[in-house]
């Protein structure tokens, strides 16, 4: 009777043992997602709020995080409203350019330049779009916005419920940020981008509290100056 008594305590060790190591994992994603929200809810204006906070002393420029691009180049729901908030906090002289950061690490899929392509058809000048091609996650991208192009004053745009973890990342980078919700209506698979926002809250968390680095090939370039990151 004592081994199947001895095997039985061992199991149960083991099952204590991997539910405390759940609710730790579970402690830690809560953690880091109530802080990233806690910390940067007051950073969140509307449209007219940041123009108004920001009239006379414009931000470096609106950072638009990449979204879908279909392939006929047009941009998907959920960009163009990313896109058109940037291009109207930009004519409300809220700030003076507009980063068009995406993904572009296949030669057949161009999320920045699609980006940049929508803006100027809004009649946003070339010169003020800048085009970043290797922000491939939303640190990279705040990471390159600071580091790469300089700037110190930005101002996010993205749907709500991905502002909180781009305020975060600018934050511990440095950066004076504010964040403008471009939420225009409902998105398809709204349930599941915000169900992944969760694990990606958590790791972008851990990243910008270690200011993990972001390998830079390119040389700066200055905001104040016209070009594109090819």
């Amino acid at each position: 009777m004592a081994a199947p008594a001895k095997k039985h305590r061992a199991v149960k060790r083991i099952l204590i043992t991997l539910l405390l190591m759940v609710l730790a994992a579970v402690a830690v994603v809560a953690l880091a997602n109530l802080a990233t929200v806690a910390t940067t809810r007051g950073q969140v204006r509307t449209v007219a709020t940041a123009a108004d906070e920001l009239a006379g002393n414009p931000a470096d420029a609106v950072v638009v995080l990449g979204a879908s691009v279909y392939p006929d180049g047009t941009p998907s729901d959920i960009l163009a409203d990313r896109l058109e908030v940037a291009v109207d906090l930009y004519k409300a002289g809220a700030a003076k350019a507009i980063i068009c950061s995406g993904d572009n690490r296949t030669s057949h899929y161009n999320e920045s330049d699609a980006m940049k392509a929508y803006c100027v058809s809004l009649g946003v000048p070339s010169e003020d779009v800048y085009v970043d091609h290797a922000g491939n996650t939303t640190y990279e991208s705040l990471y390159r916005a600071r580091h790469l192009f300089g700037a110190q004053r930005i101002i996010v745009a993205t749907q709500a419920y991905h502002l909180y973890r781009a305020l975060f990342a600018a934050d511990q980078l440095g950066m004076e940020a504010w964040g403008v919700a471009t939420d225009k209506g409902a998105y398809d698979d709204q349930l599941k981008y915000s169900m992944r926002e969760i694990a990606a809250r958590t790791k972008d968390f851990f990243a910008a509290l270690a200011h993990v680095p972001v390998p830079i090939e390119e040389d700066p370039i200055s905001l104040n100056e016209s070009g594109d990151l090819t």
